[in-house]
């Protein structure tokens, strides 16, 4: 198993003595990262900030209670995906509709606002859509490797699988996007 990098090793060391200042640190390298990871899971601006300012709770408390932790990194995506799985174990369908009268009142800035956010949360849609035909694990490996980043060895830490296996699921998940973009692609025509 890869070692943490040595940032992280120092950080671990400074969260086991509760210092408030790491904790800030880690909050501000990870964020965005978890913020990522947690929307693509929930498709909701939202639930993805909520479940991402818990992961950071939940990760400090668990540091600072005495246990044993190797990777930060892994630790706050299992705690991610832990959290997003339970989400979705207590979630109620609930839908926001916006009628066109509401538009139309906007002045003619904020009209524009809206509809360059509205195609950009289009083109995210597909995204999530494509993503949302994948099967979970397929999924999973996507946002890891291509949205964040992530290395091979990093994302078998989080997945508590072999790097092979990894690499496998890469290789299938990409071969099944390829496959949805090109019957999206057709239905556009």
């Amino acid at each position: 198993m890869k070692s943490p990098k040595l940032p992280d090793k120092f950080l671990l060391v400074r969260l086991k003595s509760n210092d408030p200042e790491a904790f800030a640190q880690v909050y501000d390298i990870y964020a965005e990262r978890i913020y990522r990871f947690v929307y693509f899971k929930t498709s909701s601006h939202e639930q993805a900030e909520d479940l991402a300012a818990d992961v950071f709770l939940r990760a400090w408390q668990y540091i600072t209670s005495g246990h044993e932790v190797e990777n930060l990194n892994a630790l706050l995506y299992k705690t991610a995906r832990n959290l997003v799985i339970d989400h979705y174990r207590r979630r109620s369908n609930t839908d926001v509709s916006i009628d066109r009268e509401d538009v139309m009142e906007l002045s003619d800035h904020r009209q524009t606002e809206l509809l360059s956010k509205i195609h950009i949360d289009s083109e995210m849609e597909r995204v999530q859509t494509i993503l949302h035909k994948l099967k979970t694990e397929y999924r999973e490996v996507i946002i890891l490797r291509y949205l964040d980043e992530l290395s091979i060895s990093e994302i078998a830490d989080i997945l508590e699988r072999t790097k092979g296996s990894v690499r496998v699921l890469i290789h299938r998940a990409l071969k099944v996007v390829r496959s949805l973009l090109n019957e999206s692609e057709k239905k556009e025509k």
